[in-house]
């Protein structure tokens, strides 16, 4: 396991995934809210921007005062400046995937980054 980490994620509120695969240029995190419940409160980034991912469930993001809607199958991207906070819908649960990034940090991907071995 020299080049690579695993771990097995349990259905917890939150699980930081930072520590536990040893990541070095992302944060990454498994997070579920019970049907009416929230994040307890709005926050932004420094300089990291987020990319979400709705696994299951409905709820909704509000972002700098917008609410944005959310479905399993929807991925937003939210930059570090704008003040955000997350909701189950009131009859659903959500589960969603964080993945915390610093915001221009990519300078390459796929094929580009990717190389071919034999």
């Amino acid at each position: 396991m020299g080049n690579f980490s695993k771990v097995s994620v349990a259905n917890d509120a939150r699980t930081e995934l930072h520590d536990k695969l040893a990541l070095t240029g992302a944060e990454i995190s498994v997070n579920a809210l019970p049907a009416g419940a929230c994040v307890p409160f709005s926050h932004y980034h420094k300089q990291n921007e987020e990319i979400y991912g709705i696994l299951s469930g409905a709820g909704k993001a509000v972002i700098d005062g917008e609410t944005v809607e959310l479905k399993a199958g929807d991925w937003l991207r939210v930059s570090p400046a704008a003040k955000r906070q997350f909701f189950a819908a009131d009859d659903s649960a959500i589960s969603y995937i964080c993945i915390q990034v610093k915001e221009n940090s990519l300078e390459a991907y796929t094929n580009d980054d990717g190389v071919v071995s034999e």
